[in-house]
């Protein structure tokens, strides 16, 4: 194969459920088309009917460690000379073949700019100087991009042997585990591997946009918001508004309205061969009505709740990557 989306789904039965979605919504966006798609998992046996045409790789369970540590271990499984990975919690809302273009070329990369001070899961600023690098890429790891071959190669084995030394170099933890973001990204800069610049075209996680977002995977909508006049404006994208053909759900988010809506009406069209006016109704009834009802109420009563029992603390989101 010339090109390929890998995905991965191991451990929990949720990751696979995760994974289905992304490979309906990238079917749904690729019938015709010479990408493929290749899904790696130690849970085969549980993949749908609707999804025979996807590539297998069959994992073994913890074959590549726990946590974030198999996405360490992406030039074993990329099976194609141009590898696109994307985590199993993105939604597809497009054709990724200009994506695949964007980064043609390049050994190992991600979307994202160099950085060489600040904190980002430690002191950017001291671990440069550890290193004696200029800077190192910072990015989303929902994407990383990866041409097969010895650079390849080397940029992944330098991320491997990091991990070891995780603590000792600085970085802080993310869920109790090594995070691989860092990992590939120091591993990164020390193989003089670049990241392709963000436009908010190829891939926008949920962190991207203060202001809401309108996503109908099927039609083909995807804008998030990121207005400069937002209290929560994420000053690391450039964009007020962004327009990404993948869409990255960040942990609680794929059990929130509207990931679970799309991924209702995938099931809909794709397994069950629904139209999409049917797929539609049958979300909006089952479960989006429901569920905007109970949210509509719950704001309408937390006034009442603050004045009895007071506001409960914010808590930071556990991936709150940029």
């Amino acid at each position: 194969m010339n090109r390929s989306v890998l995905t991965l789904a191991v451990g929990d039965q949720l990751y696979l459920r995760l994974a289905v979605n992304l490979a309906r919504s990238f079917q749904y966006w690729h019938k015709q088309s010479d990408i493929h798609f290749t899904l790696a998992t130690d849970q085969p046996e549980q993949i749908p009917r609707d999804l025979r045409d996807v590539q297998i790789i069959e994992l073994e369970p913890g074959e590549f460690g726990e946590g974030f540590s198999p996405k360490l271990y992406l030039n074993e499984l990329a099976p194609a000379e141009q590898t696109l990975f994307v985590d199993a919690d993105c939604l597809c809302t497009g054709p990724l073949d200009e994506a695949f273009d964007r980064f043609a070329g390049r050994d190992v990369s991600v979307i994202g700019r160099p950085i060489s001070e600040g904190e980002w899961f430690g002191d950017v600023s001291e671990i440069c100087d550890s290193f004696d690098i200029p800077a190192m890429p910072k990015f989303n790891g929902g994407v990383y991009y990866l041409e097969p071959g010895e650079e390849c190669d080397a940029v992944y084995e330098t991320a491997q042997s990091l991990k070891a030394e995780y603590d000792e170099i600085g970085f802080e933890r993310l869920r109790t585990h090594p995070n691989d973001e860092v990992l590939v990204s120091l591993a990164m800069a020390l193989h003089d591997q670049a990241p392709v610049p963000e436009d908010g075209t190829i891939m926008n996680s949920t962190l991207a946009c203060p202001g809401g977002m309108d996503i109908d995977v099927l039609r083909g909508t995807s804008r998030l918001y990121n207005p400069d006049d937002h209290p929560e404006h994420n000053e690391w994208y450039p964009l007020e508004e962004m327009n990404p053909a993948l869409v990255h759900f960040l942990g609680h988010e794929t059990s929130q309205h509207p990931y679970r809506r799309e991924a209702i009406r995938l099931q809909k069209v794709m397994r069950d061969g629904w139209p999409v006016w049917a797929a539609d109704a049958w979300a909006a009834l089952r479960f989006s009505v429901p569920w905007l009802t109970k949210e509509r109420t719950k704001d309408l009563l937390r006034p009442a709740y603050h004045a009895l029992f007071g506001p409960r603390a914010i808590q930071k989101p556990a991936d709150s990557r940029h």
